[in-house]
Formats: structure tokens, C-alpha cells, sequence
């Protein structure tokens, strides 16, 4: 079921991947706040952060520094190939969350932003526990996600996504060995239609 859920997930994003990239492969298009969340809790890690989910690999390359190697990960072919070809400064690996190709507990951070709102809610805790088997003990997971009242399915342009309750995404993750250290909202906005948005930062005990 979980790799059905993927490999549709795979196919629905290689289909849209060069509108994707047009409109969302630049950390510019990166909200503000979203920015300093994720830069203030994994640019200061020392070793590899994985970025699970990377899409074109905008986020991952404004984490790369020199003390810092970030490997951006994508089971998306046309994704790893632009941001191979954009931001030749980080590696990027072709590869799924749920078979993440890295030894265990060896990524010093990991941001999945958005990369989790499409797994059925069955699905979420196998992929949660897979980020948790890579992550060294105290290391910093940074995830986004759309903030709703309660989980249920809506119809993202791409394919089908997951509104999830900033409290339940937290407890999940407290199943999956993490510790959440510090939560983010933001309502709807209607000027734009952007829609409400939550963000977690864990820590893995």
C-alpha cells in the first residue's frame, strides 16, 4: 500500500515537474518565516542534513555550506536531474522517504517540507519511522505540512493531499521517537488562497 501510495505520488509530480519548477523552485517563493524556521534549525547542525523530498532542490541548496553537507533527496527523476543541473554545489541522491539510502543514523538534520502531505495517514508513521532510523540521536527534523482541524484528504492540484492537526502531526511523530521542540502556524490567507500552513521542529531521543 505504501509503495502504491508512492509510486502514484512519483508519476502525479513527473507529470507536473516542469510547471513545479516554474512556480516553486526558487527559495524566493519561500514564505519569510518559513525560511528562518528552517534555517535556524538545521543551518547550524555540523555534518549531513537530508532533504527528504527535495523537488528541484531550491532548499537544499540554500542550506549547503561549508560546514555543512546536504544531501537532497526526490523519487522524482525530473527533479534530481534540475537540481543536479541548478545547484551542482549539493549532491542529490534519486531516492524514496520510505527507503531512504543512507546508513542508519547518520544525517545530522532532516527537512521534509512539505514532502509528507500526500501519504495517506496509514502510511505516514512507516515513513516517519524511516526519517527516525536515519537521524542521529539528538539530531533536528524540520517538517511543513497544510494545518487543518482534522485529518482529511483535499484535492491538491498535483494529487491528493492531507490537512493535519498541529497536535495530532506532533503526536505522531512523539510514536515515531521524535520530541517536537517548537510548533508554527499560519492562518489562510485569502488574498492570495495560500492555504493555512504548520510547521514542526522535532528532536529525535
Amino acid at each position: 500500500r505504501d509503495r502504491s501510495a508512492m509510486d502514484a505520488i512519483r508519476r502525479a509530480y513527473g507529470d507536473l515537474a516542469p510547471q513545479y519548477i516554474d512556480l516553486f523552485g526558487s527559495a524566493a517563493r519561500v514564505h519569510d518565516d518559513d525560511l528562518e524556521l528552517i534555517t535556524r534549525h538545521l543551518s547550524c547542525r555540523s555534518g549531513v542534513v537530508l532533504d527528504v523530498g527535495c523537488g528541484p532542490g531550491h532548499l537544499a541548496a540554500h542550506l549547503r555550506s561549508p560546514e555543512l553537507d546536504v544531501i537532497g533527496i526526490d523519487m522524482v527523476p525530473e527533479f534530481i536531474e534540475h537540481a543536479s543541473r541548478t545547484h551542482p554545489e549539493v549532491g542529490y541522491a534519486l531516492g524514496s522517504m520510505g527507503c531512504l539510502p543512507v546508513a542508519d543514523g547518520t544525517a545530522a538534520g532532516i527537512l521534509a517540507w512539505y514532502s509528507l502531505i500526500h501519504l495517506p495517514p496509514d502510511d505516514l508513521g512507516a515513513v516517519l519511522a524511516e526519517l527516525r532510523r536515519a537521524i542521529a540521536p539528538a539530531g533536528t527534523l524540520v517538517a511543513g505540512f497544510f494545518d487543518g482541524d482534522h485529518v482529511v484528504p483535499f484535492d491538491h492540484k498535483v494529487i491528493t493531499a492531507y490537512f493535519w492537526p498541529v497536535d495530532e502531526f506532533a503526536d505522531r511523530l512523539g510514536q515515531a521517537g521524535f520530541d517536537v521542540v517548537e510548533r508554527a502556524r499560519r492562518p489562510r490567507d485569502p488574498e492570495s488562497g495560500a492555504r493555512a500552513h504548520a510547521a514542526v521542529v522535532a528532536v529525535a531521543v
